[in-house]
Parts: C-alpha cells; sequence; structure tokens
C-alpha cells in the first residue's frame, strides 16, 4: 500500500474525494478541510493500492490538481489494518506488477543528473576498479560497482526508450557521454603517475585471473548485460530497490573502464580495445534490455492511465 496526499483548493475538494471515494483499492480516507494556506483549500490523505495508483494521478492530473495543489505519494512499509488489506485484495493483480509512471520517470530524471556529485561517485569507483585490476582483487572490483553511479543514466535512458521521451534520453546520455571520460581522464592521470613511481609496469597485468573478465568479451558478457538491463527495471518498477544491489555488481561498466585506462598506460592497446568493447556492450545491453522490458510492462498497464502524464510528481 501506498499513501497518497493531496492539497488542493476547496472548489476542487469534493471531486477529489468522489474520486478516491470511488475507488475500491482505496481506504482510510480523511479530509481536513481549510487546513492549506498556499494554497488556500483542503488536503486530502488516504491509503491507496498500488495496483490502482496509475488510474488516479492519471484522473487527479487530467482534473488539473496538480496545477493548483499538490499531489504527494510515499510508500508505507508498515500498515496493521484489516480494512486496508480488503482494499488491496478487492483490485486485480500484485503490487509488485503494478508500474507507476509518473515515479519512474521522476526517480530516474533524478538519477541521471549530470552535477558534481554524480561525477565525483563516477571517478572514485572508476579508480577502485583500478586498484581492483591492480592488486587482481574481485573483492575491490565489486565495490567499485556498487559505488559506481552509472546505473541511473541508464534506467533512464531505458525508460526514454519505452515513454518516447528526449528529454531524458539527452540527460542520461549526457551524464554517461561526459562522467565516463572525465572519470578514465582522472584514472588516467593517477595511473600515469604511478607508472612513474614505479608502483606498477606493463608485466603487472600479464598474470591476472580473478579479474580477467573484465577484458574478455563473449557471448556471457551480452548475456549478463541483457539480464541486469531486465532486473534492474523490474527493481524499479516492483519498489524492490535492495534487489538493484545485485543488478550494479553484475554490471562491467566501471571495471572495464579501470581496465581500459591501465591498459592504454602500459600501451597494452589488445586489452585496452577488449575493455572498450566490454564497456560498450554492457552500457548498450542494460539500456536496451530495460527498455524493452519496460515496453512489454507498459502493454500490461490498465485503462487510460497507461500513458504517463507531463507533470512532476512530489515523492516522499
Amino acid at each position: 500500500m501506498m499513501r497518497i496526499r493531496v492539497l488542493c483548493e476547496s472548489q476542487d475538494s469534493k471531486a477529489v474525494v468522489d474520486l478516491l471515494g470511488a475507488e475500491p483499492g482505496v481506504a482510510h480516507l480523511t479530509v481536513a478541510g481549510g487546513v492549506g494556506k498556499q494554497p488556500a483549500g483542503d488536503l486530502i490523505e488516504a491509503a491507496i493500492a498500488r495496483e490502482v495508483v496509475e488510474r488516479v494521478l492519471h484522473r487527479l492530473t487530467e482534473y488539473g490538481v496538480h496545477r493548483r495543489g499538490e499531489i504527494t505519494l510515499e510508500q508505507i512499509d508498515t500498515m496493521v489494518s484489516e480494512t486496508a488489506e480488503a482494499a488491496e485484495r478487492a483490485v486485480p493483480g500484485a503490487g509488485a506488477e503494478a508500474v507507476i509512471w509518473d515515479e519512474l520517470i521522476d526517480t530516474t530524471g533524478e538519477e541521471s543528473q549530470l552535477n558534481p556529485v554524480f561525477l565525483a561517485f563516477l571517478t572514485i569507483a572508476c579508480l577502485l576498479a583500478a586498484v581492483g585490476v591492480l592488486t587482481d582483487s574481485a573483492i575491490t572490483i565489486v565495490g567499485a560497482m556498487v559505488v559506481s553511479p552509472d546505473f541511473g543514466p541508464l534506467a533512464a535512458l531505458a525508460v526514454a526508450l519505452a515513454v518516447r521521451r528526449r528529454g531524458l534520453a539527452a540527460r542520461a546520455g549526457l551524464a554517461l557521454g561526459v562522467g565516463f571520460p572525465l572519470a578514465m581522464l582522472v584514472t588516467a592521470a593517477f595511473a600515469w603517475l604511478g607508472r612513474l613511481a614505479g608502483l606498477f609496469g606493463p608485466a603487472d597485468l600479464t598474470h591476472l585471473h580473478e579479474v580477467s573478465f573484465i577484458y574478455q568479451v563473449g557471448p556471457y558478457s551480452v548475456v549478463v548485460a541483457l539480464l541486469a538491463g531486465v532486473a534492474g527495471v523490474l527493481a524499479l518498477t516492483s519498489a524492490k530497490p535492495g534487489a538493484l544491489v545485485g543488478v550494479f555488481i553484475s554490471v562491467t561498466t566501471v571495471p572495464a573502464a579501470g581496465f581500459a585506462v591501465l591498459a592504454a598506460v602500459t600501451e597494452d592497446w589488445r586489452r585496452c580495445a577488449g575493455s572498450v568493447l566490454q564497456l560498450l556492450v554492457n552500457l548498450v545491453g542494460v539500456a536496451v534490455a530495460g527498455g524493452l522490458t519496460l515496453l512489454l510492462r507498459r502493454g500490461r498497464v490498465p485503462g487510460p492511465g497507461r500513458e504517463p502524464r507531463e507533470h512532476r510528481l512530489s515523492r516522499r
């Protein structure tokens, strides 16, 4: 279940109450009249099943509530209520199958912004990957995968493919197109200094058993990228963010970028090319598989709420 909160003008209050009251998946409908100051109006709250959220949002935004007030969605972690359980059973489907498109667009849009924090995390992840390669440490490589923020823009590309949002695709492409080259340049600078200081040389990249998967591109590279893309968007759309950790660990993007830098610094152009290819395979595979998965799930959204609305949704 989720909590929906609507702050609307008094003239809209009856329509909102009637709309929510008519939905079988809504429980605990409450109205606080006259508590709104900006805009002046009423505060309406209710518990709502995920299965009907998309339809309710569609009808509220069609009515124009979001232009004159506010619509907020909040995930409820624990609720002890037999009436809420009955409301959830009254609607077909399962909550994990419901896609809330406005929430998904808003979330991926925020995660795909090119900003100093995104660049810092991506650079740190690339540096960690380079250290993991030099020490032949799979644990350090996994740490780099988890730290890397690149799944946000990849998920945004998948969403943009599914709902045809050029602006979202451009934002995600900019984050990846600027972020990876910058992170690799910073890593290359540190790697060059490390080689001058004698910390490593070409021989250190010749006997790597734990991390050889980074530069060896094969059919399984494509399979893993595709499966990671599918799992990633399923985790995003089913409100199971814990599953994203497994996706982060399976995507060989940052490790490939870090290895490509080290190979270039040591003039090992064959492995450098293999790592760059591994990076591209994972970027494209995750985005395409995620987009196709969302297109399939999009066809399962019932009723008029199928098309995401052009507005920004407040989330708590």
